[in-house]
């Protein structure tokens, strides 16, 4: 490479890199730009190692898949955690490289199937977190004026780039846990309270007229489930009513675990009139329902606040209104909505 290209490369590395500062300085991604700064650490490598393409992959360990949406622009590519040379490379831990894939048993040309795509080359590379553990991998596809990669060279150049993946894929991976309730698996407070300044931003904007209901609920008399039956069989019961509340959340509503046996359901484009019918239809069933402890069938019942809210007040304040209404159900017999 003469100084010439070395001067181009260096100056397009810098463009990527403002570009990536704009996107964490960014007030206007609400919540996406993740998404985005993917996108450029994937450019990045492969401007660096000068590749028609590439794709980070992150390793959903939980559902045993990888996926990507960064190679094609097509929308989210998701294969099994053991499939394909992305899966080799993290199954073996090492880079790997095929410079002949269409002869490469392991390589997966379905995408190539579906889009027309000729691959030539493929590089590799596992990325792993500041403990050592793999969380992803860094593929690039097709070297440009060459015969393929070369492992020794070219992993030294994409090495900065995969770090910088690694620990941001890390960094969103402490963000995204610091949000969700390891109990039920619902977002918890932390989570509510982001996605009020994100996601339902638009909404709660003054000049939105479309109605917003919130409501508030936990379970009558909880605690004697506790004394009764232990904390493993609470537990329990608090899962499956998250189950309950989940199911009923339509396209933009969402639901919360507040604490202890608290659960918070927020539902834009909702009057009061029917938040209170949806409240009715979540109280019924966990009237209905017979939760199993061990092999013991319980009932439990719910009481639910509902509010409309008020533009005008915080978050607090709206919750304060739910959670009054909530206590005026117990203090009328419990079992029932209010609001």
């Amino acid at each position: 490479m003469d100084f010439q290209n070395e001067k181009e490369l260096l100056a397009e590395v810098y463009d990527i890199g403002e570009k990536l500062y704009a996107t964490m300085c960014s007030k206007e991604k609400k919540g996406e730009g993740h998404d985005d700064a993917f996108e450029l650490l994937t450019e990045l490598g492969r401007t660096l190692v000068g590749a028609d393409r590439a794709s980070f992959w992150k390793w959903d360990k939980e559902n045993h898949e990888l996926w990507t949406t960064s190679a094609t622009k097509m929308n989210r590519i998701v294969i099994p955690e053991d499939a394909g040379l992305v899966g080799k490379a993290l199954k073996e831990k090492r880079v790997i490289v095929s410079n002949d894939p269409y002869s490469d048993p392991d390589f997966n040309s379905d995408i190539d199937k579906q889009t027309g795509y000729i691959t030539f080359s493929v590089l590799v590379m596992p990325v792993a977190d500041i403990n050592g553990e793999y969380i992803g991998a860094f593929q690039i596809i097709n070297k440009v004026g060459e015969n393929g990669f070369d492992e020794v060279a070219d992993v030294k150049k994409l090495s900065l780039a995969a770090f910088i993946c690694g620990i941001t894929l890390e960094s969103v991976t402490f963000f995204e846990d610091s949000q969700v309730d390891s109990l039920t698996g619902l977002r918890n407070r932390t989570g509510l309270y982001h996605d009020f300044m994100h996601k339902y931003a638009e909404f709660l904007d003054p000049k939105f007229t479309s109605p917003f209901c919130v409501f508030i609920c936990d379970l009558d008399k909880f605690k004697k489930i506790n004394d009764n039956y232990g904390h493993t069989a609470a537990d329990t019961v608090l899962q499956d009513i998250a189950g309950i509340l989940a199911q009923h959340c339509r396209y933009n509503d969402s639901v919360y675990r507040w604490g202890g046996d608290e659960f918070v359901m927020v539902l834009p484009g909702t009057d009061l009139d029917e938040c209170k019918k949806i409240a009715e239809e979540i109280r019924l069933e966990v009237m209905k329902t017979s939760f199993k402890i061990s092999v013991l069938p319980v009932k439990v019942t719910m009481s639910i606040g509902c509010c409309k809210y008020d533009r005008a007040k915080t978050i607090e304040e709206n919750i304060a209104i739910a959670d009054d209404n909530l206590f005026s159900a117990k203090d009328s017999g419990r079992n029932q909505v209010y609001g």
